[in-house]
């Protein structure tokens, strides 16, 4: 048992880069570090957004460590050019970044046979290399949503494994477990972001690296893209009943697991969508 106090006083003054930090699950995840006094960098498309995010963090970190504890970057994560900005921005006002946590990416159900070839190319674009949209309204959703991996570790590795110190936290699913109809391509981009991880995680042994992934079930956010295949929605798109997570149940599980008392590999979140 490790007193929650000592937990919490390990992360004061450590930095770290939030993506997809605009709304929902990213957004959940900078408040709760920031509210553990960790320095966030926080990136995402939409800048307004990024404005109010921004001040809510500086409300939880502020009185916590001295001199600025936030930054923010307008960031799409498709661009390397983007990501490797806002961890430069991090640097240069927060200090060496300690986690890099990977939350950008869209979801759409799609039956196989109504080849929506289009929303299949985007789902691995996106959720492989990562990008932030500005969706136009709340559903509850199967899954998490947000997800994005390549550029954001190759923005930070280098500098991690030269330090001999670093923690990269991938939003991944249980889709990423199980193969889901009406989500076989989201699925197989999930699978993607797992055995990238695990591969990353094998490379890193002896380095001082962490990897992990956090795999949640059904939660409540912003879509990022809207699914126009109406047989899949109707099949397989529509709540439930089953438990739906909130982004701050992602956000405990992203603290529990950069706490860094913890040998956290895997972390399952599940909502009510889990077959397992």
């Amino acid at each position: 048992f490790v007193p929650l106090l000592i937990m919490a006083s390990s992360l004061v003054g450590r930095v770290a880069v939030v993506t997809g930090a605009s709304s929902g699950i990213g957004r959940g995840i900078a408040v709760a570090l920031a509210q553990e006094g960790i320095k966030v960098a926080i990136g995402a498309r939409r800048a307004e957004r990024l404005v109010e995010v921004a001040e809510e963090c500086r409300s939880k970190c502020g009185d916590k460590v001295d001199g600025e504890c936030v930054a923010w970057v307008q960031t799409d994560v498709t661009k390397r050019e983007d990501m490797e900005a806002l961890v430069q921005t991090a640097e240069e006002k927060l200090g060496p970044v300690d986690f890099l946590i990977n939350v950008a990416g869209v979801m759409y159900f799609t039956m196989m046979e109504n080849c929506e070839v289009e929303q299949w190319d985007r789902t691995v674009d996106v959720c492989c290399k990562g990008k932030d949209h500005a969706p136009p309204r709340i559903i509850l959703t199967y899954f998490l949503l947000w997800s994005g991996v390549l550029n954001g570790i190759s923005a930070v590795i280098k500098k991690m494994a030269e330090r001999k110190k670093g923690h990269i936290v991938n939003i991944s699913s249980d889709a990423g477990r199980k193969v889901f109809p009406g989500l076989s391509v989201y699925s197989g981009a999930k699978f993607f972001v797992e055995a990238v991880s695990q591969g990353l995680r094998l490379e890193m042994v002896g380095k001082g690296v962490k990897v992990t992934t956090i795999q949640p079930g059904n939660v409540e956010s912003e879509l990022l893209g809207l699914s126009t295949d109406e047989q899949a929605v109707e099949k397989y798109g529509t709540p439930s009943g089953a438990k739906v997570l909130q982004p701050a149940d992602i956000a405990r599980a992203v603290v529990y697991a950069v706490s860094g008392w913890f040998a956290v590999v895997p972390l399952q979140v599940l909502g009510g969508a889990c077959e397992c």
